[in-house]
C-alpha cells in the first residue's frame, strides 16, 4: 500500500537556524527536510505526543513479473 502523500508547506527560518540544520543534516547524511522531521518527532516524543511512524518509501525497481523458465513447461 503506498504511503500517503506528505504535506508540504512553506517554512520561514532564520538564516543561522537554517545553516545549523544544514550542518546537522549533513552530519547525519539526511536532507534538511528529513532532519527537521526527525527533530520534530523527537521534540513531540519528549512532550508525550505519539506520532505514528509512516512506512519508509519503497526503493528500487519493482519485482519482475514471473514468467515460465525454459524447460519447466509441460508439453
Amino acid at each position: 500500500m503506498p504511503s500517503p502523500a506528505k504535506k508540504a508547506f512553506p517554512l520561514r527560518l532564520d538564516p543561522e537556524l537554517h545553516a545549523a540544520l544544514e550542518r546537522a543534516a549533513a552530519g547525519d547524511l539526511r536532507s534538511i527536510n528529513a532532519e527537521i522531521e526527525v527533530l520534530l518527532r523527537e521534540a513531540l516524543a519528549r512532550r508525550g505526543v505519539k506520532v505514528p511512524v509512516s512506512p519508509p518509501p519503497q526503493r528500487g525497481r519493482p519485482p519482475a513479473a514471473s514468467t515460465p523458465q525454459h524447460g519447466s513447461e509441460e508439453t
